[in-house]
């Protein structure tokens, strides 16, 4: 195994698991261990396509997301500024994985967070909050444009204390830069360049920005392709260049948008892919039950978006998106079999594979 590269899994046996190389040196604290997450070629979808579809494994950083980068650079982002001195309070709206990030990091360092979220997510992520000390405050689930949206309860709640940053996630550029930084060498790294398309979902736009924004700079042919779940006006906008939602809402948790954010803007992205959750939950539990992979709906979107591309592309290609986290913060959602009748989603998910949901 090469984890400089991607981890394939041809000659799976006990001399696999001696040839994992780790770091020899110590590394510094929770921070320390975000990112430098392993890039996985996913073998049997490959093999459907003939082209290589890699994942990066997301849910390996410490807070267990890809959002870990995100919240990681937003904290140093204002501490870098001079807005958040010792045992300040760290103030962010999230859908849940960035608060889970930021919570973390808060605990490390010794800082308060206060997290707004709408009373929409799943409460396993609620619960997680909780037990990492976060002040959780659930509100209603509206529109960007209403003034109870939960980002503008968050930066007012921020504004009223001293010694306190509202993270902002969606428009403070600190969250691409993370992944100009971090994601985007990592995957030109570990592919030796040799990458012909990335896609990823959005809900701030950071990971799909900065990675595109990076990749571009080192070979601008690679194609940076926007997943975007149903409901969503991001396919429209950049396919046509209109801010209109595509038809129906989407079972998946933080991703699509209503806007294009700061970090989305001027995002070198080629083109846009409408999945439909239908397809998304599909592919969520092949990776589960071909692939090993207990994770969310937005991962399973990532790599149905992946599996497309390649197929367009034909044979020979290389693929990458990203696992965004685990499945056991959807647990009661997805993995429920009542849950997904209610969602008219069961008959998504692969016949065989319906024996393992829960009630």
């Amino acid at each position: 195994m090469n984890i400089g590269r991607f981890v394939t899994l041809k000659n799976v046996g006990s001399s696999l698991l001696k040839k994992r190389n780790y770091s020899a040196s110590h590394l510094d604290g929770f921070y320390g261990t975000v990112g430098n997450t392993p890039l996985i070629k996913l073998q049997g979808l490959s093999n459907e396509t003939g082209c290589d579809i890699l994942v990066k494994a997301e849910f390996l950083n410490p807070g267990g997301s890809v959002k870990d980068r995100a919240a990681l650079y937003l904290i140093n982002d204002a501490r870098n500024k001079g807005l958040l001195k010792e045992g300040g309070t760290v103030v962010e709206g999230t859908a849940g994985n960035t608060g889970i990030g930021l919570a973390h990091i808060c605990n490390s360092l010794g800082y308060k967070c206060v997290i707004y979220m709408p009373n929409t997510q799943s409460q396993e992520k609620i619960d997680v909050l909780k037990v990492l000390g976060a002040d959780v405050r659930l509100v209603p689930a509206v529109p960007f444009d209403n003034a109870d949206n939960y980002n503008h309860q968050a930066r007012r709640y921020a504004e009223s204390l001293t010694n306190a940053v509202w993270t902002d996630q969606f428009d403070n550029v600190a969250n691409r830069q993370a992944h100009i930084e971090t994601t985007g060498p990592e995957i030109w790294k570990q592919t030796d360049g040799k990458v012909d398309a990335v896609t990823f979902g959005s809900g701030t736009g950071g990971t799909m920005a900065g990675v595109s924004m990076y990749l571009k700079s080192k070979n601008e042919k690679i194609l940076t392709v926007l997943a975007d779940p149903q409901g969503s006006v991001l396919c429209n906008w950049f396919n046509k260049g209109k801010l209109e939602r595509t038809e129906g809402s989407s079972v998946t948790e933080g991703i699509g948008q209503g806007r294009v954010t700061s970090n989305m803007e001027g995002a070198p992205i080629d083109k846009a892919l409408c999945i439909k959750d239908r397809d998304a939950i599909a592919m969520t539990f092949r990776l589960l039950h071909e692939c090993g992979f207990y994770v969310g709906a937005s991962s399973g979107l990532n790599v149905a978006s992946a599996y497309q591309i390649a197929k367009d592309l034909g044979p020979g290609h290389t693929v990458v998106t990203c696992l965004c986290d685990t499945g056991q913060r959807y647990f009661t959602r997805l993995f429920s079999r009542r849950w997904l009748q209610s969602k008219s989603l069961l008959d998504a998910t692969p016949e065989p594979y319906r024996k393992s949901l829960i009630e």
